[in-house]
């Protein structure tokens, strides 16, 4: 792909690599937009740099990105399990790997960050870190919707 003309229908063939790449990519821009967004309307998001916003959206893509890796191979593994036991420890390792990854992202980004990057507010930040968090994945799965959307719409053309 060396010329705009390989962009038109029909020449674009994408690996999964690059599927991958491309997705990445613009969850962590997704990422960076909120996070700028709650530095910029929010007085309990404080954001000192862009380097340390956009070094921020990385630290989180590549969290969520393992976090949801962990939960979806905990639930694969209470799954193929045929009890009431373990759908209750499904759902329970689930929420509990969902919340505990928080502290463990907040942590990464304190130690790696410092006070370029601070969320203040109740218990220590900790409310104000889950609320941007929560929008970034919801702005992540609009993003996807509306990749969706344009692949169904193209196949109906």
């Amino acid at each position: 792909m060396n010329d705009i003309a390989d962009l038109e229908p029909g020449h674009l063939h994408l690996n999964n690599r690059q599927r991958l790449f491309i997705r990445y990519v613009s969850f962590i821009l997704v990422d960076l937009t909120v996070l700028n967004f709650f530095a910029e309307y929010w007085d309990l998001v404080s954001i000192d740099s862009f380097t340390a916003s956009f070094i921020a959206a990385i630290i989180l893509q590549v969290l969520l990105i393992g976090t949801f890796k962990l939960e979806h191979a905990t639930a694969e593994y209470f799954k193929a399990m045929d009890s009431k036991a373990a759908k209750y420890y499904r759902v329970f390792c689930a929420w509990l790997i969902l919340f505990l990854s928080k502290f463990v992202m907040l942590g990464a980004i304190e130690f790696l960050l410092g006070d370029d990057l601070s969320f203040a507010g109740p218990l220590h930040g900790v409310v104000a870190f889950i609320t941007v968090v929560i929008a970034i994945v919801i702005a992540e799965k609009i993003l996807l919707q509306i990749v969706w959307q344009l692949e169904s719409k193209e196949s109906e053309s």
